[in-house]
């Protein structure tokens, strides 16, 4: 197995003044290659520490992807470092020059003596190109470890990785085999509620399980390898048959099922909601699937809702998604009543029947995480409406405190 590093340079994102999406991309997009990275690290723009951390990988790794330090000012010194660490003297490599001045001869500027810096390389270095953009990669070896240092830029990175990077691994590890994660989206369980369905499977060699867990969702993953289609699927099978209750999609996020689900049943959708703030609305809207069948939103504060506090509160939300529905002409609507010691009535209507339930959170959340679990126990009702599946679901972590269901007769 290729031992593969990415070390990311910089001092916004050792201290988290950014969050590094680079090696988050990267780390996947080398894994489904078939080409998992074995370690991740940062330091900052000092250029003892680039020196030290360079060396140590050199000496631990075949592979090392460098991110970051390639820019024309004085606290970029990837390069310097890199020249150190090898042992080398830097020196300019006028093709880069000349790439550098064609660039801005395109884009009617002047090129700065300062970014000269950005071709200057160690010795040994070989260019990688970057067409969109004035830092160049390059590639050189530090003891027995391949070098590929790349720029900041995601959109420079990304291009650098496809088209020199990746090639360059499968020429030099053929063997290797691309791998493939499958994702399914649970929604009501918790780790130890999904670790007591799964953590007894006996997975093939090759297969291995992983799990992301982030309000209100945990993601169980299936990683392996992209020729086994059929072990995957069988696996697939067995892992939906014991979590199948509780998973609202499979290989994309809950919103995208239920835009593909709405596109099928040309269903419009409108939303009243109080507890969540317009949360649940600006998902329906903000989303490419889901966005054409979302028609109209009330949101109200608790203090004007349209019912009254001696309302049950099953009943006050019934009537609020029907409102909505009938005088927006939607073809279904949801509703969320206000939320009152951790208790919120949600509602879905339609022309069929209407479905409502009281529920209990099983702790105090954050504003925006309470909208995020209450407007998900509302969409997964969607969800299962659309999937002719029972309006209510089984959550382990929301107490339904009473449900109530209207069919079309009594309406």
């Amino acid at each position: 197995m290729v031992n593969i590093a990415m070390l990311s340079t910089g001092e916004e994102v050792l201290h988290g003044d950014i969050v590094d999406t680079n090696a988050a991309w990267l780390s996947r997009q080398f894994y489904e290659e078939g080409f998992a990275l074995t370690k991740r690290t940062t330091v900052g723009d000092q250029k003892k520490a680039l020196v030290n951390e360079f060396i140590s990988l050199s000496l631990n790794h075949d592979i090392v992807i460098v991110n970051g330090g390639l820019g024309p000012t004085t606290d970029d010194l990837t390069a310097e470092a890199a020249a150190v660490a090898a042992e080398q003297e830097l020196k300019l490599f006028p093709e880069w020059v000349e790439v550098m001045k064609n660039m801005f001869a395109r884009l009617g500027r002047q090129m700065h003596d300062s970014n000269l810096k950005q071709a200057m390389l160690p010795e040994t270095a070989e260019i990688v190109d970057n067409p969109v953009g004035t830092a160049c990669g390059f590639t050189m070896m530090i003891n027995d470890a391949r070098f590929f240092f790349t720029p900041g830029v995601p959109s420079e990175l990304k291009h650098m990785v496809s088209g020199e990077i990746l090639p360059y691994l499968k020429r030099a590890f053929p063997e290797n085999k691309p791998f493939k994660v499958s994702r399914l989206y649970t929604f009501g369980l918790g780790e130890s509620g999904i670790a007591t369905h799964l953590d007894k499977m006996v997975l093939p060699d090759g297969f291995e399980l992983g799990y992301r867990s982030y309000i209100p969702y945990i993601e169980v993953k299936l990683f392996g390898p992209a020729d086994q289609p059929e072990t995957r699927l069988s696996l697939l099978k067995i892992i939906y048959s014991h979590l199948g209750e509780n998973v609202v999609s499979v290989d994309e996020p809950m919103l995208d099922n239920i835009g593909s689900l709405l596109s099928e049943s040309k269903r419009r959708v409108s939303v009243a909601e109080c507890a969540t703030g317009g949360y649940l609305s600006s998902v329906l809207q903000m989303n490419e699937k889901t966005h054409d069948y979302f028609k109209q939103a009330w949101v109200l504060n608790k203090v004007d809702s349209l019912h009254n506090v001696e309302q049950d509160p099953i009943a006050a939300a019934l009537a609020l998604a029907a409102s909505i529905r009938e005088k927006t002409d939607s073809d279904i609507g949801l509703a969320v009543g206000k939320i009152e010691e951790n208790r919120v009535a949600v509602s879905l209507s339609t022309k069929s029947g209407e479905w409502g339930q009281w529920v209990e959170l099983s702790r105090k959340y954050g504003a925006e995480d309470q909208a995020k679990v209450i407007a998900t126990i509302l969409l997964d009702m969607l969800r299962r409406h659309e999937e002719n599946k029972p309006i209510f679901g089984k959550y382990g972590f929301i107490h339904r405190v009473r449900e109530l269901f209207v069919p079309a007769s009594l309406l």
